[in-house]
């Protein structure tokens, strides 16, 4: 399990209409364990595409990116990663509104 230090919000355009409701990206800073197979010395960072329709919030896409490089990182999050993730997000929107 990671933990968010940090992260930037912002909405996204959507010109062309491929999702319904507003889209959102968040950028977070993660604090890593050095025995957990995501950790990189140079930092790790979650890029999320968060969907808000209605009274429905979740998560569209996501990926992990080398804090420096900003290169994938092929892993995907457990269950209780997405759930803490999904909170997160939409906890900051409500903030926001």
């Amino acid at each position: 399990m990671f933990k968010v230090t940090e992260l930037e919000l912002s909405e996204i355009a959507d010109p062309f209409q491929i999702l319904k409701g507003k889209r959102y990206e968040f950028i977070m800073n993660l604090e890593i364990e050095e025995d957990d197979e995501l950790f990189d010395e140079q930092g790790v960072q979650l890029r999320v595409i968060y969907v808000v329709d209605g009274e429905n919030y979740s998560i569209a896409r996501y990926e992990f990116l080398n804090a420096v490089t900003k290169k994938y990182i092929d892993i995907e999050m457990e269950d209780d990663e997405l759930m803490y993730i999904d909170q997160l997000c939409k906890q900051q929107i409500l903030l926001e509104d």
